[in-house]
């Protein structure tokens, strides 16, 4: 059954869900409405919600000039977004497709970029040079199993006085029965020791049909998420949590600009995302 709890350990998983994220590479290529970036001035809604959360936070109120990697990229749009925005940006990802398809669209809208295949967590040692912003949103660290092993090589690609970024769904909606009548609690909040299994030949956007089905991903609560930070060494600058998503976790939901929300009657019974800004010294 989906979402069951199992013993698996990190090579395994890694590998499973790395042959389900090069499948979802051609879905996401034609869903994901890259020919919008043909407009010079076209971002991703991800980064552009993004960049009204961050720009108190930066320097000159803007990612202009600023070194920025971001990890777990995918096929780069949101980087590219980034780049847009005046960063000069590292890619980061897992997925040699997903690569290929980011310096794909980055050579054709001229936009200069590194990209860098490894696993998040030994992002430290795969990639060059230490960055004012380390960014990362949307569908992260489920996929991870050791935050704390996530948050050293963060604080390691910081600069001092480096700002790290998250947006992602939030602990709370993971743990709800996304097919449920109504807001249930079905899944772990807390995490468990184990992975939990999925097996779904579809994706989050798009109707392509994936050949690797089977993929793990791990809850954390925010306890562990704000915990594995802070005892890494950053200093929490900003905490936050909405109530919209950019992609429809559960059919219930309705669209909204900007994305898909609860409907009305539920919108503030949960949080559907949590933004977190954290600062190295």
């Amino acid at each position: 059954m989906n979402g069951n709890n199992v013993d698996i350990d990190w090579e395994s998983a890694r590998l499973a869900n790395q042959e389900n994220w090069e499948d979802r590479v051609p879905v996401h290529e034609e869903a994901y409405g890259l020919d919008a970036f043909d407009d010079p001035a076209h971002l991703s809604d991800v980064v552009r919600d993004d960049l009204v959360a961050m720009k108190s936070f930066l320097p000159s109120g803007s990612l202009s000039g600023l070194d920025l990697c971001h990890l777990q990229c995918h096929i780069g749009t949101d980087t590219v977004s980034l780049a847009r925005a005046g960063a000069t940006v590292t890619g980061v990802d897992f997925s040699p497709s997903a690569l290929r398809a980011a310096a794909q669209l980055a050579a054709r809208l001229g936009i200069d970029a590194t990209w860098v295949e490894t696993d998040v967590l030994d992002a430290r040692a795969a990639v060059d040079g230490d960055f004012d912003v380390v960014y990362t949103s949307i569908g992260t660290i489920t996929w991870l199993s050791d935050l704390d092993r996530w948050a050293a090589q963060i604080v390691a690609l910081l600069r001092p006085g480096g700002m790290f970024f998250i947006r992602d769904g939030h602990p709370a909606l993971y743990a709800l029965d996304e097919n449920a009548a109504e807001l249930t609690t079905r899944y772990s909040y807390f995490a468990t020791g184990h992975a939990q299994q999925w097996d779904d030949d579809g994706t989050y956007v798009g109707d392509g049909r994936l050949a690797h089905t089977r993929t793990y991903e791990w809850p954390h609560p925010l306890s562990e998420i704000l915990g594995a930070l802070l005892r890494a060494g950053l200093r929490l600058i900003h905490f936050d949590e909405g109530r919209t998503l950019p992609w429809r976790f559960s059919d219930r939901m309705v669209e909204v600009p900007g994305g898909y929300a609860w409907p009305d009657a539920e919108r503030d019974k949960l949080p559907c995302t949590y933004t977190i800004i954290a600062r190295r010294d």
